[in-house]
């Protein structure tokens, strides 16, 4: 109940201030685990992401974002959680492996699950080279992956921080992609690889950004 009346409530905000202009919504299966894999360029746009999809997303995010104290720390921790967001310790030794395990877990529920297969924010609104755990999740599942972009958030929140400012947000959803044909072969790094570069090609595809054949957390250190 939470969750329906906070997302009536934010979604009603965001079409009034944002009329966002969503492509391709269909194309996301009305039942069954799917992947949802898109760029990455600003804090919210999982919140446009869960407010745009009728089905809810569950994604990772920082553990930090429901640890606060307080009654701020309090409401922080239920509208993540309310939102779709589990909270995973992701700069621990073993954050990658407990997001992976909690997608499959997700996927394997008959849920969808958002993943950014950058595995952060874009540093300068270019598309960065993909990690294989978004590989990994569809062949170890199953789950046919659907692409996706998000187009103008950077603009409704410049740098991921501080207050939003009214700007024009397109969602573009592409076609399903099915990589049963690599079912067993979630341990070959080629395939891996040539998964993932597939998956970020359409994202390319959709978002119009131009593409960086390098990992966008090196790009940051940088």
């Amino acid at each position: 109940m939470s969750r329906i009346l906070l997302k009536a409530f934010l979604g009603f905000v965001m079409r009034v201030l944002f009329r966002p202009k969503v492509e391709g919504a269909e194309r996301i299966p009305g039942s069954g685990p799917v992947i949802l894999a898109g760029n990455h360029v600003t804090f919210i746009d999982s919140l446009f992401l869960s407010l745009i999809v009728k089905r809810q997303v569950f994604f990772i995010g920082k553990d930090e974002y429901v640890n606060g104290k307080g009654l701020k720390g309090r409401l922080m921790a239920w509208f993540f959680t309310t939102s779709g967001m589990i909270p995973v310790d992701r700069d621990g030794g073993h954050g990658g492996v407990a997001a992976l395990m909690t997608g499959r877990r997700i996927l394997d529920e008959g849920k969808i699950f958002g993943i950014y297969p950058e595995g952060t924010r874009s540093p300068d609104g270019r598309l960065y080279r993909g990690r294989t755990g978004i590989a990994r999740l569809a062949l170890m599942t199953g789950a046919p992956v659907v692409p996706f972009a998000m187009i103008g958030t950077d603009k409704v929140q410049p740098g991921g921080k501080g207050r939003p400012h009214v700007a024009p947000v397109t969602c573009r959803f592409g076609e399903p992609l099915d990589f049963s044909r690599y079912e067993g072969m979630d341990r070959d790094r080629y395939v891996l690889r040539a998964v993932t570069d597939e998956v970020m090609s359409d994202v390319m595809e959709l978002s119009g950004q131009e593409y960086v054949d390098m990992y966008a957390t090196k790009a940051r250190a940088a």
